[in-house]
Protein backbone atom coordinates (compact mmCIF):
# COMPACT_ATOMS: atom_id res chain seq x y z
CA UNK A 1 0.00 0.00 0.00
CA UNK A 2 1.35 3.27 -1.03
CA UNK A 3 1.52 5.66 2.01
CA UNK A 4 2.41 9.47 1.95
CA UNK A 5 2.05 12.40 4.60
CA UNK A 6 3.33 16.29 3.57
CA UNK A 7 2.93 17.80 6.54
CA UNK A 8 1.15 17.07 10.28
CA UNK A 9 0.72 18.91 13.39
CA UNK A 10 1.02 22.68 14.77
CA UNK A 11 2.01 25.50 12.64
CA UNK A 12 3.72 27.62 14.98
CA UNK A 13 6.97 26.61 14.22
CA UNK A 14 9.63 29.13 12.72
CA UNK A 15 11.43 27.15 10.86
CA UNK A 16 13.41 23.53 11.16
CA UNK A 17 14.20 22.45 14.35
CA UNK A 18 16.74 19.27 14.82
CA UNK A 19 17.88 16.93 17.88
CA UNK A 20 21.18 14.88 17.56
CA UNK A 21 22.32 12.10 19.99
CA UNK A 22 24.54 9.04 20.64
CA UNK A 23 25.29 6.19 22.19
CA UNK A 24 27.52 3.84 21.88
CA UNK A 25 26.97 0.20 20.89
CA UNK A 26 30.35 -1.66 21.12
CA UNK A 27 29.60 -5.50 22.55
CA UNK A 28 29.68 -5.48 26.67
CA UNK A 29 31.25 -9.18 26.27
CA UNK A 30 33.35 -10.95 23.22
CA UNK A 31 31.22 -12.67 20.62
CA UNK A 32 31.37 -13.27 17.00
CA UNK A 33 31.97 -10.60 14.46
CA UNK A 34 30.02 -10.11 10.86
CA UNK A 35 30.58 -10.04 7.78
CA UNK A 36 33.32 -12.95 7.11
CA UNK A 37 32.21 -16.36 6.89
CA UNK A 38 35.88 -17.52 7.26
CA UNK A 39 36.51 -16.62 10.71
CA UNK A 40 37.11 -19.02 13.64
CA UNK A 41 36.57 -17.07 16.77
CA UNK A 42 34.53 -13.95 18.76
CA UNK A 43 35.95 -10.68 18.81
CA UNK A 44 39.41 -9.96 21.02
CA UNK A 45 39.33 -6.16 21.76
CA UNK A 46 38.70 -2.58 19.82
CA UNK A 47 40.50 0.01 17.19
CA UNK A 48 37.21 2.31 18.42
CA UNK A 49 33.80 2.24 19.82
CA UNK A 50 30.71 1.23 17.61
CA UNK A 51 27.99 4.10 17.76
CA UNK A 52 23.75 4.49 17.29
CA UNK A 53 23.44 7.93 16.25
CA UNK A 54 19.79 9.78 15.86
CA UNK A 55 18.80 12.74 13.95
CA UNK A 56 15.17 14.35 14.21
CA UNK A 57 14.22 16.80 12.22
CA UNK A 58 10.83 18.68 12.62
CA UNK A 59 9.71 20.74 9.81
CA UNK A 60 8.21 24.54 10.16
CA UNK A 61 4.66 22.42 10.62
CA UNK A 62 5.47 20.51 13.31
CA UNK A 63 5.99 17.30 10.98
CA UNK A 64 8.87 15.33 12.06
CA UNK A 65 11.51 12.86 10.98
CA UNK A 66 13.71 10.23 12.64
CA UNK A 67 17.72 9.37 10.84
CA UNK A 68 19.19 6.41 12.84
CA UNK A 69 22.72 6.02 11.49
CA UNK A 70 24.40 2.40 12.98
CA UNK A 71 27.82 0.43 12.94
CA UNK A 72 26.43 -2.39 12.34
CA UNK A 73 26.38 -4.86 9.25
CA UNK A 74 22.63 -4.13 8.86
CA UNK A 75 18.88 -4.50 10.21
CA UNK A 76 16.85 -7.09 10.33
CA UNK A 77 13.10 -7.01 9.14
CA UNK A 78 12.70 -8.21 12.75
CA UNK A 79 14.95 -5.74 14.41
CA UNK A 80 13.60 -2.90 12.39
CA UNK A 81 10.12 -3.89 12.97
CA UNK A 82 10.43 -3.77 16.92
CA UNK A 83 12.42 -0.42 16.83
CA UNK A 84 9.85 1.20 14.40
CA UNK A 85 7.04 0.09 16.75
CA UNK A 86 7.99 1.62 19.69
CA UNK A 87 8.52 5.00 17.97
CA UNK A 88 5.22 5.04 16.81
CA UNK A 89 3.72 4.53 19.80
CA UNK A 90 5.84 6.93 21.48
CA UNK A 91 6.26 9.78 18.48
CA UNK A 92 3.20 8.88 16.73
CA UNK A 93 5.41 8.36 13.89
CA UNK A 94 4.73 6.10 10.85
CA UNK A 95 6.93 3.89 8.44
CA UNK A 96 7.52 6.76 6.10
CA UNK A 97 8.96 8.95 8.92
CA UNK A 98 11.97 6.47 10.21
CA UNK A 99 15.14 5.76 8.09
CA UNK A 100 17.07 3.32 10.27
CA UNK A 101 20.37 2.73 8.19
CA UNK A 102 23.04 0.47 8.77
CA UNK A 103 27.11 1.49 7.87
CA UNK A 104 27.92 -2.40 7.22
CA UNK A 105 30.62 -2.86 9.16
CA UNK A 106 32.32 -5.83 8.85
CA UNK A 107 34.04 -5.78 12.12
CA UNK A 108 30.69 -5.65 14.07
CA UNK A 109 28.57 -7.58 15.62
CA UNK A 110 26.25 -10.85 13.98
CA UNK A 111 22.80 -10.37 14.84
CA UNK A 112 19.88 -12.55 15.33
CA UNK A 113 18.60 -13.91 12.55
CA UNK A 114 21.17 -12.05 10.07
CA UNK A 115 23.37 -14.20 7.54
CA UNK A 116 21.74 -17.22 9.11
CA UNK A 117 23.68 -19.97 6.89
CA UNK A 118 27.10 -17.34 6.94
CA UNK A 119 28.46 -18.59 10.16
CA UNK A 120 28.96 -21.24 12.19
CA UNK A 121 29.23 -21.56 16.09
CA UNK A 122 27.95 -22.68 19.64
CA UNK A 123 24.36 -22.25 20.96
CA UNK A 124 26.64 -20.32 23.47
CA UNK A 125 27.36 -17.86 21.02
CA UNK A 126 23.82 -17.62 19.67
CA UNK A 127 22.85 -16.78 23.14
CA UNK A 128 25.70 -13.85 23.02
CA UNK A 129 24.28 -12.75 20.05
CA UNK A 130 20.24 -12.48 20.80
CA UNK A 131 21.14 -10.60 23.93
CA UNK A 132 23.43 -8.24 22.03
CA UNK A 133 20.28 -7.89 19.43
CA UNK A 134 17.75 -7.49 22.42
CA UNK A 135 19.79 -4.98 24.05
CA UNK A 136 21.13 -3.38 20.92
CA UNK A 137 17.13 -2.71 19.83
CA UNK A 138 16.58 -0.51 23.38
CA UNK A 139 20.46 1.71 22.72
CA UNK A 140 18.55 2.24 19.53
CA UNK A 141 15.56 3.76 21.07
CA UNK A 142 17.17 5.02 23.60
CA UNK A 143 19.53 7.32 21.31
CA UNK A 144 16.46 8.43 19.23
CA UNK A 145 14.92 9.54 22.65
CA UNK A 146 17.57 11.42 23.12
CA UNK A 147 17.77 13.28 19.96
CA UNK A 148 13.73 14.49 20.87
CA UNK A 149 15.05 15.81 23.57
CA UNK A 150 17.63 17.80 21.94
CA UNK A 151 15.33 19.18 19.40
CA UNK A 152 16.16 22.78 19.14
CA UNK A 153 15.81 25.90 16.49
CA UNK A 154 18.19 24.98 13.53
CA UNK A 155 19.02 25.48 9.58
CA UNK A 156 19.66 22.87 7.37
CA UNK A 157 22.22 23.08 4.16
CA UNK A 158 22.98 20.15 1.76
CA UNK A 159 25.58 19.95 -0.25
CA UNK A 160 27.46 16.79 -2.32
CA UNK A 161 31.86 16.48 -2.08
CA UNK A 162 33.88 14.01 -4.09
CA UNK A 163 36.40 11.00 -2.84
CA UNK A 164 37.31 8.28 -5.06
CA UNK A 165 38.98 5.13 -3.40
CA UNK A 166 35.95 2.72 -4.12
CA UNK A 167 36.49 0.89 -6.61
CA UNK A 168 34.05 -1.67 -8.27
CA UNK A 169 35.17 -5.43 -7.44
CA UNK A 170 33.55 -6.96 -10.20
CA UNK A 171 35.81 -5.53 -12.55
CA UNK A 172 38.88 -4.91 -11.54
CA UNK A 173 41.59 -7.15 -9.65
CA UNK A 174 42.82 -5.97 -5.99
CA UNK A 175 45.82 -7.78 -6.43
CA UNK A 176 46.54 -5.95 -10.00
CA UNK A 177 45.31 -2.08 -8.71
CA UNK A 178 48.79 -1.02 -8.70
CA UNK A 179 49.29 -1.80 -12.57
CA UNK A 180 45.75 -0.68 -13.69
CA UNK A 181 45.90 3.06 -15.66
CA UNK A 182 42.01 3.04 -15.99
CA UNK A 183 39.56 1.36 -13.65
CA UNK A 184 36.50 -0.89 -15.31
CA UNK A 185 32.88 -0.36 -14.37
CA UNK A 186 30.39 1.71 -12.64
CA UNK A 187 30.91 3.90 -9.46
CA UNK A 188 29.76 6.46 -7.45
CA UNK A 189 32.26 9.12 -5.98
CA UNK A 190 29.80 11.04 -4.71
CA UNK A 191 29.53 12.17 -0.96
CA UNK A 192 25.92 13.46 -0.21
CA UNK A 193 26.14 15.65 3.02
CA UNK A 194 23.48 17.12 5.32
CA UNK A 195 25.02 20.08 7.53
CA UNK A 196 22.69 20.85 10.94
CA UNK A 197 23.30 24.73 12.44
CA UNK A 198 21.83 25.81 15.29
CA UNK A 199 20.71 29.42 15.72
CA UNK A 200 23.90 30.52 16.91
CA UNK A 201 25.45 29.43 14.03
CA UNK A 202 27.54 26.21 15.22
CA UNK A 203 27.55 23.31 13.41
CA UNK A 204 25.56 20.50 15.61
CA UNK A 205 25.35 17.41 12.97
CA UNK A 206 27.14 16.80 9.83
CA UNK A 207 25.35 13.75 8.56
CA UNK A 208 27.39 12.28 5.26
CA UNK A 209 27.14 8.62 2.85
CA UNK A 210 29.56 6.59 0.48
CA UNK A 211 28.30 3.94 -1.73
CA UNK A 212 31.54 1.46 -0.54
CA UNK A 213 31.65 -1.61 1.25
CA UNK A 214 33.29 -1.10 4.52
CA UNK A 215 35.29 -4.20 4.16
CA UNK A 216 39.08 -2.53 4.88
CA UNK A 217 39.48 -4.70 8.15
CA UNK A 218 39.07 -8.34 8.49
CA UNK A 219 40.48 -9.13 11.74
CA UNK A 220 38.97 -9.58 15.13
CA UNK A 221 39.13 -5.99 16.35
CA UNK A 222 35.53 -3.91 17.05
CA UNK A 223 35.52 -1.24 14.42
CA UNK A 224 33.70 1.06 12.49
CA UNK A 225 36.22 0.55 9.54
CA UNK A 226 36.72 3.77 7.04
CA UNK A 227 33.39 4.85 8.28
CA UNK A 228 34.42 4.74 11.67
CA UNK A 229 37.31 6.73 11.10
CA UNK A 230 35.91 9.17 9.43
CA UNK A 231 33.25 10.11 11.96
CA UNK A 232 36.03 10.22 14.62
CA UNK A 233 37.83 13.08 12.10
CA UNK A 234 34.81 15.06 11.69
CA UNK A 235 34.12 15.16 15.19
CA UNK A 236 37.59 15.80 15.74
CA UNK A 237 37.24 18.76 13.47
CA UNK A 238 33.97 20.48 14.46
CA UNK A 239 34.42 20.40 18.20
CA UNK A 240 30.62 19.42 19.95
CA UNK A 241 28.94 17.99 16.22
CA UNK A 242 27.56 14.73 15.98
CA UNK A 243 29.17 13.08 12.76
CA UNK A 244 26.64 10.58 11.38
CA UNK A 245 27.61 8.18 8.26
CA UNK A 246 25.12 6.38 6.32
CA UNK A 247 25.89 3.82 3.47
CA UNK A 248 25.20 4.21 0.21
CA UNK A 249 24.83 1.94 -3.03
CA UNK A 250 28.33 0.03 -1.80
CA UNK A 251 26.98 -3.31 -2.94
CA UNK A 252 29.51 -4.11 -5.59
CA UNK A 253 31.77 -1.72 -4.43
CA UNK A 254 35.20 -1.89 -2.35
CA UNK A 255 38.12 0.13 -0.83
CA UNK A 256 41.09 -0.92 -2.50
CA UNK A 257 43.29 -1.60 -1.47
CA UNK A 258 43.02 -3.19 1.69
CA UNK A 259 43.22 -5.19 4.92
CA UNK A 260 45.37 -2.81 7.44
CA UNK A 261 44.35 -0.24 10.33
CA UNK A 262 46.84 2.23 8.09
CA UNK A 263 44.32 1.86 5.09
CA UNK A 264 40.96 2.01 6.90
CA UNK A 265 41.86 5.35 8.85
CA UNK A 266 43.69 6.84 5.31
CA UNK A 267 40.17 6.26 3.16
CA UNK A 268 38.61 7.66 6.31
CA UNK A 269 40.33 10.56 6.45
CA UNK A 270 39.84 11.00 2.74
CA UNK A 271 36.42 10.75 3.23
CA UNK A 272 36.47 13.13 6.50
CA UNK A 273 38.06 15.66 3.61
CA UNK A 274 35.57 15.32 1.35
CA UNK A 275 33.08 16.58 4.08
CA UNK A 276 35.77 19.35 5.18
CA UNK A 277 35.84 21.13 1.80
CA UNK A 278 32.47 21.33 1.17
CA UNK A 279 31.68 22.59 4.36
CA UNK A 280 34.53 24.96 3.84
CA UNK A 281 33.57 26.26 0.61
CA UNK A 282 30.32 27.73 1.99
CA UNK A 283 28.29 27.33 -0.75
CA UNK A 284 25.71 24.39 0.50
CA UNK A 285 22.19 24.65 -0.60
CA UNK A 286 19.85 26.18 2.09
CA UNK A 287 16.94 23.59 2.58
CA UNK A 288 13.38 25.05 3.62
CA UNK A 289 11.90 23.83 6.28
CA UNK A 290 9.34 21.31 4.72
CA UNK A 291 9.49 17.93 5.10
CA UNK A 292 7.57 15.44 2.84
CA UNK A 293 8.03 11.52 2.98
CA UNK A 294 6.96 8.32 1.51
CA UNK A 295 7.32 4.51 1.75
CA UNK A 296 6.06 1.83 -0.18
CA UNK A 297 6.62 -2.05 0.51
CA UNK A 298 6.52 -3.95 -2.66
CA UNK A 299 6.91 -7.51 -3.50
CA UNK A 300 10.15 -8.66 -5.28
CA UNK A 301 10.02 -12.30 -7.11
CA UNK A 302 12.62 -15.06 -6.60
CA UNK A 303 13.69 -16.72 -9.59
CA UNK A 304 12.77 -20.22 -9.70
CA UNK A 305 14.06 -22.21 -6.49
CA UNK A 306 16.48 -25.03 -6.96
CA UNK A 307 15.18 -28.64 -6.70
CA UNK A 308 16.38 -31.28 -4.00
CA UNK A 309 18.90 -33.14 -6.39
CA UNK A 310 20.03 -29.12 -7.38
CA UNK A 311 20.69 -28.83 -3.73
CA UNK A 312 22.26 -32.27 -3.15
CA UNK A 313 24.98 -31.43 -5.77
CA UNK A 314 25.58 -28.06 -3.99
CA UNK A 315 26.47 -30.17 -0.61
CA UNK A 316 28.90 -32.86 -2.68
CA UNK A 317 30.65 -29.86 -4.32
CA UNK A 318 30.69 -28.23 -1.60
CA UNK A 319 31.68 -31.19 0.35
CA UNK A 320 30.09 -29.53 3.80
CA UNK A 321 32.74 -26.87 4.19
CA UNK A 322 30.56 -23.20 3.78
CA UNK A 323 27.70 -21.99 4.42
CA UNK A 324 26.56 -23.08 0.94
CA UNK A 325 26.48 -26.69 2.28
CA UNK A 326 24.10 -25.25 5.40
CA UNK A 327 21.91 -23.52 3.07
CA UNK A 328 21.52 -26.37 0.86
CA UNK A 329 20.63 -28.42 3.47
CA UNK A 330 18.37 -26.44 5.36
CA UNK A 331 16.23 -25.83 2.71
CA UNK A 332 16.23 -29.60 1.90
CA UNK A 333 14.65 -29.85 5.58
CA UNK A 334 12.39 -27.57 4.46
CA UNK A 335 11.25 -28.66 1.56
CA UNK A 336 11.03 -32.49 3.37
CA UNK A 337 8.72 -30.87 6.11
CA UNK A 338 6.61 -29.97 3.13
CA UNK A 339 7.22 -26.32 3.62
CA UNK A 340 7.00 -23.86 1.07
CA UNK A 341 10.04 -22.08 -0.19
CA UNK A 342 9.37 -18.51 -0.77
CA UNK A 343 8.34 -17.34 -3.96
CA UNK A 344 9.22 -13.49 -3.35
CA UNK A 345 10.25 -10.93 -0.51
CA UNK A 346 8.74 -7.76 1.20
CA UNK A 347 11.30 -5.09 0.14
CA UNK A 348 10.75 -1.25 1.39
CA UNK A 349 11.33 1.47 -0.19
CA UNK A 350 11.49 5.01 0.83
CA UNK A 351 11.72 8.77 -0.79
CA UNK A 352 12.23 12.27 1.28
CA UNK A 353 12.42 15.57 0.92
CA UNK A 354 14.22 17.63 2.84
CA UNK A 355 12.99 21.18 1.49
CA UNK A 356 13.83 20.34 -2.30
CA UNK A 357 16.48 17.35 -1.42
CA UNK A 358 15.75 14.46 -2.94
CA UNK A 359 16.52 11.81 -0.90
CA UNK A 360 15.74 7.54 -2.19
CA UNK A 361 16.49 5.08 0.50
CA UNK A 362 16.73 1.56 -0.55
CA UNK A 363 16.68 -1.74 1.03
CA UNK A 364 19.44 -4.54 1.31
CA UNK A 365 22.99 -4.30 -0.19
CA UNK A 366 22.09 -2.48 -3.49
CA UNK A 367 24.35 -2.38 -6.06
CA UNK A 368 25.98 1.08 -7.40
CA UNK A 369 23.88 0.32 -11.03
CA UNK A 370 20.64 1.28 -8.99
CA UNK A 371 22.55 4.74 -7.79
CA UNK A 372 23.75 5.62 -11.29
CA UNK A 373 19.57 4.85 -12.65
CA UNK A 374 18.35 6.86 -9.64
CA UNK A 375 20.17 9.71 -10.45
CA UNK A 376 19.85 9.52 -14.36
CA UNK A 377 16.23 9.68 -13.59
CA UNK A 378 15.96 12.41 -11.02
CA UNK A 379 19.19 14.44 -11.06
CA UNK A 380 22.51 14.27 -9.96
CA UNK A 381 22.38 15.81 -6.86
CA UNK A 382 19.74 13.49 -5.37
CA UNK A 383 20.85 11.45 -2.35
CA UNK A 384 20.94 7.61 -2.74
CA UNK A 385 20.99 5.49 0.37
CA UNK A 386 21.29 1.41 0.64
CA UNK A 387 21.06 -0.70 3.29
CA UNK A 388 18.06 0.81 4.88
CA UNK A 389 14.92 -0.35 7.18
CA UNK A 390 16.25 -4.12 6.10
CA UNK A 391 19.00 -5.52 4.99
CA UNK A 392 18.21 -9.15 3.48
CA UNK A 393 20.08 -9.51 1.05
CA UNK A 394 22.17 -8.31 -2.04
CA UNK A 395 20.22 -6.33 -4.40
CA UNK A 396 21.34 -6.95 -7.76
CA UNK A 397 20.45 -5.08 -11.11
CA UNK A 398 19.15 -6.92 -14.18
CA UNK A 399 22.60 -6.63 -15.70
CA UNK A 400 24.55 -8.28 -12.67
CA UNK A 401 21.76 -11.10 -12.35
CA UNK A 402 23.09 -12.19 -16.29
CA UNK A 403 26.55 -12.18 -15.46
CA UNK A 404 26.42 -14.26 -12.23
CA UNK A 405 28.77 -13.86 -9.53
CA UNK A 406 28.98 -13.26 -6.24
CA UNK A 407 26.48 -10.48 -6.27
CA UNK A 408 24.02 -11.77 -8.69
CA UNK A 409 24.01 -15.19 -7.65
CA UNK A 410 25.50 -17.09 -4.80
CA UNK A 411 25.23 -14.13 -1.66
CA UNK A 412 21.51 -15.50 -1.78
CA UNK A 413 23.28 -18.56 0.09
CA UNK A 414 24.84 -16.57 3.13
CA UNK A 415 21.57 -15.19 3.51
CA UNK A 416 19.19 -17.97 3.75
CA UNK A 417 17.43 -16.70 0.31
CA UNK A 418 16.11 -19.47 -1.38
CA UNK A 419 17.48 -18.70 -5.13
CA UNK A 420 18.67 -15.49 -6.32
CA UNK A 421 16.63 -13.07 -7.52
CA UNK A 422 13.96 -12.73 -10.80
CA UNK A 423 15.69 -9.80 -13.19
CA UNK A 424 12.61 -8.50 -13.02
CA UNK A 425 13.27 -6.35 -9.52
CA UNK A 426 15.20 -4.06 -11.13
CA UNK A 427 12.11 -2.57 -13.03
CA UNK A 428 9.92 -2.97 -10.04
CA UNK A 429 12.18 -0.88 -7.57
CA UNK A 430 12.29 1.97 -10.57
CA UNK A 431 8.40 1.84 -10.62
CA UNK A 432 8.12 2.23 -6.86
CA UNK A 433 10.78 4.62 -6.85
CA UNK A 434 8.84 7.19 -9.53
CA UNK A 435 5.28 6.35 -7.72
CA UNK A 436 7.12 7.66 -4.30
CA UNK A 437 8.55 10.62 -6.12
CA UNK A 438 5.27 11.63 -7.56
CA UNK A 439 3.45 11.24 -5.06
CA UNK A 440 5.62 13.80 -3.16
CA UNK A 441 4.94 16.61 -5.86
Amino acid sequence: MLQHLFAAGPSAQKGWKAGVAKLTITPREPMWMAGYSARTKPAEGKEHELWAKALVLEDIKGKQVVMVATDVLGFTKDLASAVKQVLRTRYGLSDLDILLNSSHTHSGPVLSDALVDGYSFSETEHAKVDRYTQWLAGRIIQVVADAFKDLKEAHLYSGIGVTRFQVNRRNNSAAELHRLSELRGPSDHAVPIIKVVNKRGRIVALLFGYSCHPTTLDGYEWSGDFPGYAQLEIEKSYKGAVALFFQGAGGDQNPLPRHTTALAKQYGKELAAAVESVVADNQMNVLQPVLRTAYREIDLPFSPPPSVDDLQGVIRNDGNKSYYSRWAHCLIAQIQQGKPLKTSYSYPVQVWRLGEQLVVSLAGEVVVDYAVGIKNKYGWDTFVFGYNNDVMGYIPSARIIGEGGYEGDTSQRAYGLPAKWDPAIESLIYDACDQLVRSLE
